[in-house]
């Protein structure tokens, strides 16, 4: 089932039909946004970097978040900015120290992100904090899908209707129960909080101008502008 949050007549509201006149707001407000870096085996050949032998964990604040059909600011401190569209977890209930085989016991549902990157900062500064961590860097939408076998579906990225990224969440190097144990060995997860997964290779630059979308199998499509 497909649930969406919304602004309508001043109020926030969720409702699995979004009325006419609605606009979309992000569908969660997380405490915070782990995100999983070098998941996919092509898009760490395509950066140059070794294979993880351990999940490679950062943070995006919570104030990165954008809702559906908002805009990417690229901050003038960037030469590059891209695109990075992954499958995102939705924490439904308070974790820690889940077990592999219990993980979707904990889970709300799935959405579409984009770990939107300023790729020459994040190279300057080798972590990861200032080139993920800007405003509007963390889109996610258009809802939060909680009927879905995520293991094997088809994540698509495009700027300006031309394709840009096409991958399946089955080429993770770190599946996704995996990731749910590891990430919750170290901290505990509450209502709200959200897991990108991993980008697919083909990750590339956004200009202002730019509609980006990211789609995700039997979810849905997020769409944002660039300015």
């Amino acid at each position: 089932m497909k649930t969406y949050r919304f602004l309508h007549a001043g109020r926030i509201a969720e409702s699995s039909d979004v009325p006419d006149g609605a606009t979309l707001l992000a569908p969660v407000m997380p405490s915070k946004i782990i995100c999983v870096g070098r998941n996919y085996a092509e898009h760490v050949k395509e950066l140059g970097n070794e294979a993880p032998t351990d999940p490679v964990l950062f943070f995006k604040p919570p104030s990165a978040l954008l809702a559906p059909g908002g805009t990417i600011i690229r901050p003038a401190a960037s030469q590059r900015v891209d695109f990075e569209g992954e499958l995102a977890i939705i924490v439904g209930r308070e974790a820690k120290d889940v077990k592999a085989n219990r993980w979707r016991d904990y889970v709300r549902g799935f959405s579409c992100a984009n770990d939107v990157t300023a790729r020459d900062l994040q190279k300057k500064d080798v972590q990861f904090t200032r080139g993920k961590g800007f405003d509007t860097f963390a889109p996610i939408g258009p809802c939060i899908e909680s009927e879905l076998d995520p293991s094997d579906l088809r994540v698509m990225t495009r700027v300006n209707g031309e394709t840009r990224q096409d991958g399946r969440t089955s080429q993770m190097m770190f599946p996704l129960d995996f990731l749910f144990e590891y990430i919750t060995a170290i901290m505990t997860l509450v209502p709200g909080d959200v897991i990108l997964t991993g980008t697919p290779s083909g990750v590339g630059p956004l200009s202002a101008g730019d509609t980006v979308e990211v789609e995700v199998e039997g979810i849905g499509v997020l769409s944002n502008a660039v300015a």
